[in-house]
C-alpha cells in the first residue's frame, strides 16, 4: 500500500522539505542512520467492557528538542554503544530475534537492550525479573528511582544494572511490530524498530524525563482524532502504529499479532496536486 504523508503538518517540517527541494542537485550527503528502538506500551482500557480496545502510553516531547519537538511519541531513542554489552537474557535467543528483525546478532542485541533501557528511562517500567518467567521487579522505591537517574546520566549501563541486582532482560515481553527509516530531509537519521509490550500488572508508568513535558495513557483513536483536528503532532511511524493499535480489540490481541516487517523509508516527492509529501510503501496493508 502506498501512503502519502503531508509535509504541512508543522511549519518546521514544511520548511525542511522546501529547503531540501531548493538545493536541487546540491543536497548534502545523508549521514548513516543511527539504530533506534521505540516501544508501544499497551494496556486494556480500565473499567471498560471486554473487547473495547486498548490504551497506549505516550509522551509529549518538549519544544526544545532538536528532533520532533512538541510531538506525541512512544518511549524510545537511539541505541547507545554500551547497549552492545552482553546481558542476562530471557526469552527467544538472539538468533531468533535476529531473523525477525533482519539484523545480525550484535545489532539485534543492542536494539533489544535499547528498547528495555529507554522504557525504563522514560517511563519507569523495567522489563526485567530475577527469573526467566518471574514477576517483574517493582521499581516504585527510592532505590530504583536513584538507579534510573544513574542510568539516564550514563553513570551505569543497563548490563551493569541487571548484573548488580541479579536480573534478566525479559525479551519475551516484547514483540517486533515495524521498522522505519527517517526521511533524508531530517538532520538526524534513525533506523527505528518499533516494538509492542504489555503493561506489567502492578507497574506504574510516568513521564519523569527531561525529554517530555507531558505523558499518559491514550486511546489510539483519540490521538489520531487530535492529529486530524490539528491539536496533536505525530510522525508517520507513530501515526501508522496508532492506526494499527486502533483496530485491536484488546492489549493481548494486539501483542499477539506478528505483522510483516519490512523497512519503510518515506521519500520526499510531490503528489498529484503538487504538494510536497513523504511517500511510503507500507507492507501487508
Amino acid at each position: 500500500m502506498i501512503r502519502d504523508f503531508s509535509t504541512h503538518a508543522t511549519p518546521a517540517l514544511r520548511a525542511r522539505a522546501e529547503a531540501w527541494v531548493a538545493l536541487g542537485d546540491d543536497t548534502p550527503e545523508v549521514p548513516p542512520a543511527r539504530p533506534a528502538a521505540t516501544v508501544m506500551l499497551v494496556r486494556d482500557v480500565p473499567n471498560a467492557p471486554e473487547g473495547t480496545g486498548l490504551e497506549v502510553f505516550m509522551l509529549l516531547r518538549v519544544g526544545t528538542m532538536a528532533f520532533a519537538p512538541n510531538t506525541m511519541v512512544f518511549p524510545g531513542g537511539g541505541v547507545d554503544r554500551r547497549d552492545g554489552v552482553d546481558v542476562p537474557w530471557a526469552g527467544p535467543p538472539v538468533h531468533a530475534w535476529s531473523a525477525r528483525l533482519g539484523a545480525d546478532d550484535a545489532l539485534t542485541r543492542m536494539i533489544l537492550v535499547a528498547a528495555v533501557r529507554e522504557v525504563f528511562e522514560e517511563c519507569g517500567v523495567l522489563l526485567a525479573s530475577t527469573t526467566d518467567d518471574g514477576r517483574l521487579v517493582d521499581t516504585d522505591s527510592d532505590y530504583w528511582r536513584s538507579v534510573r537517574a544513574r542510568l539516564v546520566a550514563q553513570e551505569i549501563s543497563l548490563a551493569e544494572l541487571l548484573n548488580e541486582d541479579g536480573l534478566v532482560l525479559r525479551t519475551d515481553l516484547l514483540r517486533a511490530h515495524a521498522q522505519w527509516m527517517t526521511p533524508v530531509i531530517e538532520t538526524r537519521q534513525f533506523d527505528a524498530r518499533i516494538f509492542v509490550a504489555l503493561m506489567p500488572e502492578g507497574a506504574v508508568a510516568d513521564f519523569d524525563t527531561s525529554e517530555a513535558s507531558h505523558g499518559g495513557w491514550f486511546r489510539p483513536q483519540d490521538v489520531l482524532d487530535a492529529k486530524a483536528a490539528g491539536t496533536a503532532l505525530l510522525m508517520p511511524p507513530t501515526q501508522v502504529s496508532l492506526e494499527d493499535a486502533a483496530t485491536a480489540t484488546s492489549a493481548d490481541e494486539f501483542f499477539a499479532r506478528e505483522p510483516v516487517i519490512r523497512l519503510i523509508h518515506p521519500q520526499l516527492t510531490r503528489d498529484d496536486a503538487g504538494e510536497l509529501v513523504l511517500r511510503a510503501e507500507l507492507p501487508g496493508r
